[in-house]
C-alpha cells in the first residue's frame, strides 16, 4: 500500500448496495475491505472484486458483537472512509402488534452495531487526511414524510422506520461533536433499490450505490450533519 492511497471500510459489503459501493470507491482508486459476519461470503465478494482489477480484501465484523469489532479494526491499519451500511429490515405487522424482541434485534444491528463500528475506527479516521462517515438510511426514517396522509399504511414499520430516525440522529451527534475536524458524517438514502430487502424494487443496486459513494468522497467544502438522497437535502 502507498502512503496516498485511501482505505474504506463497507460494512455489509459482501452484496447488494454494500458491494456495489466497495466496487465503485474501489475503481476510484479506494482499497476497499468488505466487511460481513461471514467469513467465506467476505471472500468470496473480496475475490470478485479483485478479478475486476479492485484492490479489495474481507474482514470478519459482526456489528453486534464488540469482540469482532475489535479483532476487524485492529487488522485495518488505517482508514479514511467508513460506509455503515449493514442492516436488517424484519418481517413486520402493525406497530401495535411488533414483539419487542423485533424491535430490539433491529437496534442492535441498525442503531447500537453502527455506533460500537463509528465508536471503534475514530482514532484511525482522525488521523486520515480528510476523514468520511456515510451511514445508510432511508426515506421512511424522516418523520416529515412518514407522517404525511399519503404515507402508505403498509410501510408505517415500527422497528426499521424508527431505527433509520435514530440513524439521523446519531448522524447528526457525531457530526456536531466532528464539526471542528475534517471529518464528515452524512446519512444518505440510497433509495427503493433492488436487493435482498426489497427485491420488487427495480432500480438497480448500482444507482443507489452511487448516491453512497458521492458522499463518501465529498471534498472539503462539501456538507456534515447532513440527510441526503440523490436529489440533495431530504427533510428530517
Amino acid at each position: 500500500m502507498t502512503g496516498s492511497e485511501k482505505v474504506a471500510l463497507v460494512s455489509g459489503g459482501n452484496k447488494g448496495i454494500g458491494f456495489e459501493v466497495a466496487r465503485q470507491l474501489g475503481q476510484l482508486d479506494y482499497r476497499v475491505v468488505i466487511a460481513c459476519r461471514d467469513e467465506e461470503r467476505g471472500r468470496v465478494a473480496a475475490d470478485k472484486l479483485r478479478s475486476e482489477d479492485v484492490e479489495a480484501s474481507y474482514v470478519v465484523l459482526d456489528v453486534s458483537n464488540p469482540d469482532s469489532i475489535a479483532t476487524a479494526v485492529h487488522k485495518l491499519g488505517r482508514l479514511d472512509v467508513l460506509i455503515n451500511n449493514a442492516g436488517i429490515a424484519p418481517a413486520e405487522g402493525p406497530p401495535s402488534e411488533v414483539p419487542l424482541d423485533v424491535l430490539r434485534q433491529t437496534y442492535e444491528t441498525n442503531v447500537f452495531g453502527l455506533v460500537a463500528v463509528t465508536q471503534a475506527v475514530l482514532p484511525l479516521l482522525r488521523k486520515a487526511d480528510a476523514g468520511r462517515i456515510v451511514n445508510l438510511s432511508s426515506g421512511a426514517g424522516s418523520l416529515t414524510v412518514v407522517s404525511r396522509p399519503d404515507w402508505r399504511p403498509e410501510w408505517n414499520g415500527l422497528a426499521y422506520n424508527t431505527s433509520k430516525s435514530a440513524v439521523n440522529a446519531v448522524t447528526v451527534a457525531f457530526a456536531t461533536e466532528l464539526r471542528d475536524t475534517p471529518i464528515k458524517v452524512n446519512a444518505v438514502n440510497p433509495g427503493y433499490t433492488k436487493t435482498d430487502m426489497s427485491p420488487g424494487a427495480n432500480r438497480p443496486a448500482a444507482d443507489g450505490a452511487a448516491v453512497v459513494v458521492h458522499y463518501a468522497v465529498l471534498p472539503a467544502n462539501g456538507p456534515t450533519g447532513g440527510f441526503f438522497d440523490e436529489n440533495g437535502p431530504i427533510p428530517w
